[in-house]
């Protein structure tokens, strides 16, 4: 960014993390995302957010191999973000309903992108693209419509979830207390092995906090929880 922008200054950045690298809650794009961000302060915020998020695909390559939009934008942008070319990148923001809620588990174990990116299957059945293509247009669907039954029925993955759910010890046990306790649904966060459920409103939020935590407590991992409404902004400066 300092070449392309001629810059005539350098830049030194300390990070400041408060969870572990490896959590599956894109710390490595929140990191991208935030130099990019503060570089484009410091000369002058000269670039949109599109063009931030081109920035800081550099810092995700560094942190996983792979120059990908999807986590570094949710960051840049806020919400949920649909990534709908990468040649040229094209950014979509999708619409947030407005009782969403998020609770996620962060067991204290860390599992590597690239570990997780090699138990991945390198080819699926047409049924099975068929099904997930549907599942993705369905979720969508239901963001724009504040639809909360198609949303809690798009929440299905069948591609990555199967491939990964064993390097996350008791994800099953997890899943199961959260739909119980009326989540819409639940998968893995990123790589893992953080596991998000979305809920609607925060009566039932709250309910599948308590037990997911219910459900993890006696396993022997120690484990971090949040709860909160979903990001509109994104990025920002927090005085």
């Amino acid at each position: 960014m300092l070449n392309e922008a001629n810059a005539d200054f350098g830049i030194a950045l300390t990070i400041h993390k408060g969870f572990s690298p490896g959590s599956g809650l894109g710390s490595s794009a929140a990191s991208a995302a935030g130099a990019a961000f503060g570089a484009n302060q410091l000369l002058g915020d000269i670039y949109s957010d599109l063009e931030l998020t081109k920035f800081a695909m550099f810092g995700e390559k560094v942190a996983c191999g792979s120059a990908i939009a999807d986590n570094v934008a949710a960051a840049i942008f806020g919400g949920f973000i649909l990534v709908r070319s990468y040649e040229p990148l094209e950014i979509i923001k999708l619409p947030v309903p407005r009782e969403l809620r998020v609770v996620a588990i962060h067991p204290q174990i860390s599992i590597k992108t690239k570990d997780a990116r090699a138990v991945l299957p390198t080819e699926i059945a047409l049924k099975d693209a068929v099904t997930q293509w549907a599942n993705v247009g369905g979720l969508i669907s239901g963001l724009y419509t504040d639809n909360y039954n198609l949303i809690s029925n798009s929440l299905v993955d069948i591609i990555a979830e199967p491939a990964r759910k064993p390097l996350i010890p008791f994800f099953d046990d997890i899943k199961n207390s959260a739909t119980k306790a009326g989540a819409l649904g639940a998968g893995i966060s990123g790589s893992g092995p953080t596991v998000f459920a979305l809920c609607e409103g925060d009566i039932i939020a709250k309910a599948v906090y308590k037990s997911i935590e219910e459900s993890y407590k006696n396993t022997g991992i120690n484990f971090e929880m949040f709860i909160s409404k979903v990001n509109h902004k994104g990025i920002k400066i927090i005085k």
